[in-house]
């Protein structure tokens, strides 16, 4: 079982974002003094894929190194800043930067640059299940954007809208044709949690609902993805997914499949997987995740997937 997301800065935002994750590993931060602490993790891999039909390739990778600055200025307001280094970067990225503030204990404002809401799966590892993420996620789900949101939560009901240059792309600098995203969550006992986005930026919009049941050991989650896209094409996809989780150890099994046609109703990108992930706790703050996966794609073709993942939180 995978840790559950980094720890955020206020209480609205954990239940606007976070899933029913089982805290595998500690994620506590390192308080530096009084109003700065920090936290992060260490992401590396193994992979090797077998194309059917073609040769097979292994590589190894820092998947990611990421450091988090909390920064609280008092009780309603609060900054953060991620740092990342990934090989496939090679270089230190800027990954989000922004402030919040509690106007009152239901209701938060946030601004600059954040990721979005929408998505069962999470953006990083550490809010994963399993080692892979299903691919589809540019396809349906918002990215990191810039701009302002507006969130209103209570213990069964939150609200968010957030007002962004583009929810898709967070190089997009134009602010006089903004994009939105719309969230809303109903959480209606503490197992079972059901969610709906809507996002839009100009010809694109792309809608997603995930729901989950979480109790005891047993995860339980499915999504539904719809896009619209500019010039005409469309899109959708849907992921099913159970997790167990037994002692130090844990199992995943994932099924998803997505399909994108372009205005001529041609498939330019599609596929199906059976992801199978085992992962073990060997100390507080260390998960290995080992993963099996079954690809079938007509655009992309088949291939089978083996991945060792260290994971390391702090």
């Amino acid at each position: 079982m995978k840790v559950a997301k980094l720890k955020s800065l206020t209480t609205a935002v954990l239940m606007a974002t976070s899933v029913a994750a089982p805290a595998a590993l500690a994620a506590d931060d390192f308080q530096l003094s009084d109003k700065l602490a920090v936290t992060g993790f260490i992401d590396m891999s193994y992979v090797y894929t077998d194309f059917d039909g073609a040769d097979s390739v292994s590589s190894s990778s820092l998947d990611q190194f990421e450091i988090d600055l909390l920064y609280s200025f008092s009780d309603k307001l609060n900054a953060q800043v991620d740092l990342e280094y990934k090989d496939s970067y090679g270089a230190v990225d800027l990954e989000q930067a922004f402030f919040t503030y509690d106007l009152t204990d239901e209701f938060m404002v946030k601004a600059g640059r954040f990721l979005s809401y929408s998505g069962w799966e999470t953006e990083e590892p550490t809010g994963l299940f399993q080692y892979s993420g299903t691919g589809y996620a540019p396809y349906f789900y918002g990215y990191y954007q810039q701009g302002v949101s507006g969130l209103y939560s209570t213990d069964t009901f939150s609200a968010a809208l957030s007002i962004v240059n583009s929810p898709y792309n967070p190089e997009d600098s134009d602010s006089e044709n903004p994009g939105y995203e719309i969230m809303l969550a109903l959480t209606p006992t503490d197992s079972i949690t059901v969610k709906g986005f809507y996002l839009e930026d100009g010809d694109t919009n792309t809608a997603n609902f995930w729901a989950a049941y979480s109790e005891g050991p047993l995860t339980l989650a499915a999504e539904y993805n719809l896009g619209d896209y500019a010039g005409g094409g469309e899109g959708s996809g849907y992921l099913l997914m159970g997790n167990y989780a037994f002692d130090n150890a844990g199992i995943t099994l994932r099924y998803h499949d997505f399909e994108i046609e372009d205005a001529a109703g041609n498939v330019v990108d599609d596929g199906s997987a059976i992801t199978i992930s085992p992962s073990y706790t060997v100390s507080e703050n260390l998960l290995m995740v080992f993963e099996y996966r079954m690809d079938d794609s007509d655009t992309n073709g088949d291939s089978d997937t083996i991945a060792v993942e260290a994971l390391i939180t702090f």
